[in-house]
């Protein structure tokens, strides 16, 4: 009995970055809801767990030594410091969904891109999400919270830094209005699926379908 040959895909890893307020995690949430194969990557962090977030949901929260043990033996695929609280991606889980063709999404600044452009260049698709314009940026920030008209400078301000980092990235979407955006963001991921590099037994695939001939 010959066996056909069958096709399978391999993962992908969907890095979405934007400055705050440009509707990142908006548009994953969009995602995750609209793409089944799709799981987000729940990343670990030494910081205290907030009101109604929920353990291996929102984050793995452990303590600065196991943390510091995961960085040592190389189970991170990047990690950070931000305002004394460490943050980090845990290996294993990322590499099995990629390698059982699940897509796993990341919400990650550009810093944290940049480290998993050196781990798994090969999988990475890296979206930036860009708001329509400044003042339309500064309306949400000032919508968000009651801040300050001092912290909300220093917000755009940081925003200005994070956009120049534009150009490291593959594509790039202006969230002008939140559906149009989600759906722009599942053309790419459904185009980067079909990339012939991510396809597996395509070779076996071609070559029965030449030997019919």
């Amino acid at each position: 009995m010959i066996t056909e040959p069958t096709l399978g895909r391999r993962g992908l890893a969907l890095v979405l970055s934007s400055p705050s307020g440009a509707g990142k995690t908006s548009i994953a949430r969009g995602l995750l809801d609209a793409e089944p194969e799709l799981e987000m990557s729940v990343s670990v962090t030494t910081r205290p767990k907030r009101p109604g977030e929920v353990d291996g949901k929102d984050y793995h929260f452990i303590d600065s030594a196991t943390f510091a043990k995961l960085v040592e033996d190389g189970e991170l695929l990047e990690h950070a410091t931000v305002f004394g609280n460490s943050y980090g991606t845990p290996r294993e889980p990322v590499e099995q969904a990629l390698a059982s063709g699940h897509d796993v999404l990341f919400d990650i600044d550009w810093q944290g891109t940049q480290a998993l452009s050196g781990e798994i260049p090969r999988d990475l698709v890296r979206v930036f999400i860009l708001p329509p314009s400044g003042p339309e940026l500064k309306r949400r920030l000032t919508q968000r919270a009651a801040d300050s008209a001092e912290v909300i400078a220093g917000r755009m301000a940081k925003a200005a830094a994070e956009m120049s980092h534009y150009p490291e990235y593959d594509y790039v979407v202006v969230n002008r209005d939140l559906g149009k955006s989600i759906e722009r963001v599942r053309t790419i991921l459904a185009a980067e699926r079909q990339r012939r590099d991510r396809i597996t037994g395509l070779v076996e695939f071609v070559r029965g379908l030449q030997d019919e001939e």
